[in-house]
């Protein structure tokens, strides 16, 4: 059969997406052809109506798979609309979007099914029941309309990793993603992570394996880890078939977590490849030991989920269990091994307050990670933070609806005065950090902070247009003074130290 993925990434950087790897591989191997549509301006305009219309109808696919993540779901019901016009085939719907907001997307009308969970099998089990005209109303992981009412069928057991074929790198546009993310590279070792935090959707995964597997967390085997000669053939694979790759990922949450398999990979990777890489990690997962063996293999950046710098926020908010000080000697032991830190936080959450902002910013200048990158926060419907915010009054639920991304704007609403101080720390954080730091900029900063406090609303506004050139301009006059500072860059929503920007040139 043909099968068509319809992958919508408007708005954003190109991105390779696992999911449909790992199905297209699936699908390939039982047989079938695959091919993928990848709507993103960075790799190609975005189609009209008539032009999609067009090309799906000489696309003649069979069945037609959607994957959404949530900030997409407008674009991609707007396509889907479209598609019907243009085929009789079935839509499928899949992606983290169904699991979150499964009865909402087949109320819609404009999907016959939802595919939920991990649905490597049973995507490959609808595929071959609708090839062979046989009902597919059991298939596991499946959700459809049945007399009017959502059916959701129960999830199967998740996928044993070592037993995946190779994902299909050529179905993407592999080179050109590549190219558009500056050679950086993502590969995922894992799958699962043992943590609820109310803004992430993990924790209705668990609850939902466990509901219809009736098992414990434990019995879910819910953390699970592809075999590193799984990972060393793949990145022999890309080395050997892609150009201009300049640095790997790893993108899993936690790849620190289990130190005996972070020995393992580093013990691999430094035998096949003189790339440098980065990995995520948590706080209360990374030692003396971890670094030292990251560094001897590589390893060139260590990225912190820390999120706030208030611990009311995040252990009352955001189920966070983690103090300052553990924050700060993660960071301390990384810099003694010689690798870079970025840290990721959140602004806008759900009861912060001016002073837990503050504490935010006060923690970068105190732990200074080599960068930190900031978004709103977003809440996305099915988490615990969404309800925290809907239950509070926060949600701007127009806002919500027409927002295209998580770095410009705030959907959560909190009164005038700290609307508009969210929106300062959200376009200049370097200069809040670099005012509140024992730098030898503090000074300087210190008095620009306080003008940009003084501005109402409509002097911010006018303000706002030449912030990145000052910045610009600033920075090149501290370099030429050789003084220490963050600065915005590499993007408008990430603050780097100067002593490492400057080792890049």
């Amino acid at each position: 059969m043909k099968i068509l993925f319809i992958y919508p990434n408007a708005g954003s950087q190109p991105g390779f997406n696992y999911g449909i790897a790992h199905l297209s591989a699936v699908l390939k191997e039982a047989g079938h052809q695959v091919s993928l549509w990848q709507l993103c301006e960075e790799i190609a305009p975005l189609p009209s109506e008539k032009e999609f219309i067009d090309r799906l109808k000489q696309a003649a696919a069979d069945i037609i798979g959607f994957s959404v993540v949530t900030n997409q779901w407008p674009y991609a019901a707007k396509l889907a609309a479209w598609a019907r016009k243009a085929s009789r085939a079935p839509l499928v719907c899949g992606g983290i979007h169904t699991m979150a907001a499964g009865e909402e997307v087949l109320q819609s009308g404009l999907f016959d099914y939802i595919m939920r969970g991990e649905a490597e099998a049973a995507l490959a089990e609808f595929v071959d029941k609708i090839r062979r005209g046989e009902e597919v109303s059991e298939v596991r992981n499946l959700g459809f309309m049945q007399d009017g009412k959502v059916r959701l069928n129960p999830l199967r057991p998740l996928p044993d990793l070592l037993n995946l074929p190779f994902k299909d790198y050529e179905i993407f546009n592999f080179q050109d993603i590549i190219d558009a993310k500056n050679g950086w590279v993502g590969l995922m070792a894992s799958r699962g992570c043992p943590f609820s935090c109310t803004y992430c959707f993990n924790h209705q995964l668990v609850s939902q394996y466990r509901k219809d597997l009736h098992c414990s967390f434990n019995g879910l085997n819910y953390i699970r880890h592809f075999a590193v000669e799984q990972l060393m053939r793949e990145i022999e694979y890309l080395q050997g078939n892609y150009q201009n790759i300049s640095m790997f990922i790893l993108d899993d949450d936690l790849f620190t977590f289990y130190r005996p398999y972070v020995e393992q990979f580093c013990e691999a990777y430094r035998k096949i490849s003189s790339l440098p890489f980065v990995v995520n990690a948590h706080v209360g997962f990374f030692d003396e030991n971890r670094a030292r063996c990251l560094a001897d293999a590589g390893c060139k950046i260590v990225k912190f989920g820390v999120e706030s710098g208030s611990q009311r926020i995040r252990s009352q908010i955001l189920q966070r269990r983690m103090t300052n000080e553990k924050i700060i000697r993660a960071v301390k032991t990384a810099h003694q091994h010689g690798l870079h830190t970025s840290v990721f936080l959140m602004i806008g959450l759900p009861d912060e307050t001016h002073g837990d902002l503050m504490a935010t910013i006060k923690l970068m200048a105190r732990a200074r990670p080599g960068r930190y990158r900031w978004s709103f926060f977003f809440p996305f419907p099915g988490t615990k933070a969404y309800e925290l915010s809907r239950e509070g009054d926060y949600i701007d639920f127009d806002k919500m609806a027409n927002l295209e991304n998580f770095t410009d704007a705030s959907c959560l609403k909190f009164g005038p005065a700290h609307d508009l101080f969210l929106k300062k720390v959200g376009r200049i954080m370097p200069w809040f950090v670099n005012a509140y730091s024992d730098l030898p900029v503090a000074d300087f900063y210190r008095k620009k902070i306080e003008e940009i406090l003084a501005m109402d609303e409509k002097s911010w506004l006018a303000r706002v247009p030449r912030l990145e050139r000052e910045d610009r301009q600033l920075s090149q006059k501290f370099v030429q003074q050789g003084l220490s500072h963050y600065a915005i860059k590499y993007n408008r929503f990430m603050g780097v130290i100067s002593d490492y920007f400057l080792s890049e040139t």
